[in-house]
């Protein structure tokens, strides 16, 4: 116990640095041990188990977090056109930065020719069994179900035997259509809602107790997912497309240390204070390679740190995990199509350019609730007539590339719901500029009780016209 106790006076973000150190060693300690992908050693497998458990967890979280949130968010509106006009800004600022972000992918990708400097051949490319289209959006934009729950069977035949597994997922767009659906109808409701949106403020507020105690875990998460990463990804695999890799983190680092805190500058915020309060989740979606697991504490970050009002924060972060992905929709899409075209030997022109900018702007609400940078590389290449057996030829690095791709999109989706409520009025602009602390992640004592969360009760108490005031901004 007086280990434990010792441990947890050791700062939070020097915790998660330890996680990333030791992860690193013990993934190259794993590594030199040996083992296949097929067939992974011992401390491979441990650390992969502690990583993806992790990973679940936060994932676990996700849907009722997302689901009471936002009705409880939507139920306190008082003038729909104020959330609509937010919506609006929001939409915008992810078509902007998508832009910008394109046009970087595509700058580099005319300069450094990666498909001309690539050693690799085309012979055996295979197409992706995944693939994206332009009607994928209405197909998410609808929960199949109550819960927006989607099932898949796998059967694995072995000899003469067959065994088949099936497994639920769920689409975060899905689930927010559901939410904003219920929370408008207990709105309209009026009085004899309010027992119903009782039940789910309460299931709000364990919600978030769950989530703390899961992102308590991170520096543990870090370690496995950070050894299991080290171990078992090399430089073999990623030495054929070393032009097309640099690529892909170069243009993502400019995108997320360049053109984000540029951003914030331009909007009278602290560039440094962005990069500190975002931290965290950065840090996180590098080591898991998943937008939707980092959405937790993305949505925690962007309220604690940046200071983004809890009713517009539940909205806007899960709707950017899901439609804004400026690396895997448009830093990584430009250059992956030019690089396929210059492996297959097909010339691009200024209306090829053209369409895979308006790909990267546009395909990422299109493909919005599917996973994968995958989706949007195939729907690029297919808009602009290129092979798909391309996509085959990239997928071997697909897993280095997602950790910095991952990073980059989770820094984005904090950002802009930051810009907009800055721009709107409803920033908290002293919580966005005060110190970090010892703890990033904690509430500050002026939050623990969240405005989303409160009772009637605990409002009149409370008293705060200043809470008061960013709340019904947004409500």
């Amino acid at each position: 116990m007086t280990l434990l106790r010792r441990a947890a006076r050791v700062p939070f973000g020097a915790q998660i640095l330890l996680g990333l150190v030791l992860g690193v060693a013990l993934g190259v300690l794993a590594r030199s041990l040996g083992g296949t992908p097929e067939d992974p050693n011992g401390l491979t497998t441990v650390l992969d188990t502690i990583g993806s458990t992790f990973v679940q967890l936060l994932r676990v979280v996700v849907p009722p977090l997302v689901v009471t949130a936002i009705i409880v968010s939507v139920a306190n509106l008082r003038e729909v056109t104020n959330a609509a006009r937010l919506a609006g800004q929001t939409l915008l600022w992810f078509a902007i930065t998508s832009l910008v972000a394109v046009s970087i992918g595509i700058g580099l990708g005319l300069l450094t020719n990666p498909g001309a400097n690539a050693s690799i051949s085309t012979e055996d490319a295979q197409a992706s069994s995944t693939q994206g289209g332009w009607t994928d959006f209405l197909d998410q934009l609808v929960p199949g179900n109550v819960l927006a729950l989607g099932a898949s069977t796998d059967v694995t035949v072995d000899g003469g035997s067959a065994t088949a597994s099936t497994s639920l997922s769920f689409s975060v767009l899905s689930l927010v259509v559901l939410a904003l659906v219920v929370g408008l109808a207990a709105l309209r409701t009026g009085e004899k809602a309010e027992p119903f949106l009782g039940v789910v403020r309460s299931a709000l507020a364990v919600t978030q107790t769950a989530l703390w105690w899961v992102i308590r875990l991170t520096p543990l998460g870090t370690l496995g997912l950070l050894g299991n990463a080290v171990a078992s990804y090399g430089w073999d695999l990623v030495a054929p497309l070393a032009v097309f890799t640099a690529d892909v983190y170069v243009g993502s680092l400019l995108v997320m240390l360049g053109v984000y805190p540029l951003l914030a500058r331009l909007h009278g915020l602290s560039a440094r204070k962005y990069l500190s309060g975002v931290w965290p989740a950065i840090t996180l979606a590098f080591v898991s390679r998943s937008s939707v697991g980092t959405l937790p504490v993305t949505q925690r970050v962007a309220e604690r740190n940046l200071g983004v009002p809890s009713s517009y924060a539940s909205f806007a972060v899960p709707l950017a995990a899901t439609t804004k992905m400026d690396s895997c929709a448009a830093v990584y899409p430009a250059l992956a199509a030019i690089t396929v075209a210059q492996l297959f030997g097909v010339q691009l022109g200024v209306t090829d350019y053209l369409l895979i900018a308006f790909v990267s702007v546009v395909g990422s609400a299109a493909t919005a609730g599917l996973t994968g940078a995958v989706v949007m590389l195939t729907l690029t290449l297919s808009t602009l007539g290129l092979p798909l057996e391309g996509v085959g030829l990239l997928l071997a690095i697909d897993p280095v590339l997602d950790m910095i791709r991952t990073a980059t999109n989770v820094a984005g989706q904090a950002l802009v719901p930051a810009v907009v409520a800055k721009r709107e009025g409803i920033l908290d602009v002293e919580a966005y500029h005060a110190p970090r602390g010892r703890d990033p992640l904690a509430p500050r004592e002026d939050q623990r009780e969240d405005a989303g969360v409160r009772t009637g009760e605990a409002e009149t108490a409370r008293g705060s016209s200043d809470d008061a005031t960013r709340t019904s901004a947004f409500a």
